[in-house]
């Protein structure tokens, strides 16, 4: 201990000696009412109060700037949590959704996760996580709470490939709710469509589509979306009929696998189709 005394006198005695002595002269400045003494002692104060506020600003800055980082710390957590209890929510209200929708259909749907997506322009594809080994075939229609996302491609035997609503290579049979007429519908890699509809057909802007029970694919109504617009094709006869989708298959996590057994003679008649021949 003595050596380590010895050693801080040695290194740094001058500036140990100032203070010294700068205490001592303070301290006979406090104790000396002498008007030239007091007018002196005022300078000084004042003096070293100056320098003691630049200091506690410099110290005051660097707290400030620690708090301030903190504080943008904990904003970023929150945000993080919050992102978190949103998406909850989110998958929450998927799944109430999903949940009713299962009660409300009488044929058999398996719940499967989408594990990949090739988001091709025009050949939009997902891979879920479900195959061969928990039934799934080729040909069964994939749908979501909110309607139709796509049909079975491929299968292995724990995951299967789905053709979604956005692929060129799937034409599928739709109808107008409102009047029950049928058209084919396709996506052309930008827009979903109903082709060739005759000038004559009743279709109106906001007019509800869903999948027409004459296919063999999807033999039940299934939701697809709403007329967004409508116009006339090149040769002016007819008119092509847009459709805006109530899945956004880009988006979707989670889906249904509707259970149903196709009936391969009519499908063979049929002119939609899900593989590309």
């Amino acid at each position: 201990m003595f050596k380590l005394i010895l050693y801080v006198w040695n290194q740094f005695r001058e500036y140990l000696v100032l203070i010294l002595l700068v205490i001592i002269s303070l301290s006979l400045l406090t104790q000396n009412n002498n008007p030239q003494v007091q007018k002196v002692r005022a300078l000084a104060f004042g003096s070293f109060a100056s320098v003691t506020a630049i200091f506690y600003d410099l110290f005051n800055i660097t707290q400030l700037k620690k708090e301030n980082l903190a504080l943008r710390e904990l904003n970023a957590e929150l945000m993080l949590q919050m992102s978190i209890l949103r998406e909850q929510g989110i998958l929450n209200s998927e799944l109430k959704g999903m949940l009713a929708m299962k009660d409300t259909i009488s044929l058999p749907l398996m719940p499967a996760n989408i594990v990949s997506k090739s988001l091709s322009i025009t050949q939009n594809t997902i891979t879920i996580n479900a195959g061969i080994n928990r039934g799934i075939k080729p040909g069964m229609p994939v749908i979501s709470y909110r309607g139709l996302v796509g049909i079975v491609q491929s299968c292995s035997e724990n995951f299967s490939i789905i053709r979604t609503i956005k692929n060129v290579d799937l034409k599928l049979t739709v109808k107008n709710e409102k009047n029950r007429l049928n058209g084919i519908m396709k996506w052309d890699g930008e827009k979903l469509l109903i082709v060739d509809v005759p000038r004559t057909f009743d279709f109106d802007i906001g007019d509800r589509i869903v999948t027409s029970d004459i296919s063999s694919i999807i033999p039940v109504p299934i939701p697809v979306g709403v007329v967004s617009k409508i116009e006339e094709d090149k040769s002016g006869l007819l008119n092509l009929i847009q459709i805006n989708p109530f899945e956004e298959v880009l988006s979707v996590e989670t889906v249904f696998v509707l259970m149903q057994v196709e009936n391969v003679e009519k499908n063979n008649l049929e002119l939609n189709f899900y593989n590309k021949q």
